[in-house]
């Protein structure tokens, strides 16, 4: 599961985007089989973010977060917490993308 925020949200007042998160996207876009391998949930700026939360632990709650399937092999950037392993930086999920399906390293 890949946690992102929405390409648009409102928080101090204005319409804003998570740079991260759009590094994701672009990388998504650049790459259109990723997307089938992940399914993407779309969370709210506020916290707690709960399916971050659900998934983590309280406090848990950065975006972009790629959680990984149990089968899923060990990489760049690979965390564990509660028994889940996951990635939690827009760069680290690129690089891990990058050893498992071959596409290009980010810079």
């Amino acid at each position: 599961m890949l946690y992102l925020l929405p390409p648009g949200f409102k928080d101090n007042g204005q319409h804003q985007y998570c740079p991260e998160c759009a590094e994701i996207w672009g990388l998504l876009a650049y790459y259109p089989a990723l997307k089938e391998t992940v399914t993407i949930v779309y969370e709210t700026i506020e916290h707690p973010r709960a399916g971050l939360v659900s998934q983590l632990g309280e406090g848990q709650w950065n975006c972009p977060t790629l959680i990984l399937d149990s089968a899923s092999p060990d990489g760049p950037g690979v965390k564990e917490r509660a028994q889940i392993r996951y990635i939690h930086n827009a760069r680290q999920i690129g690089q891990y993308w990058a050893s498992l399906y071959g596409t290009a390293v980010p810079r």
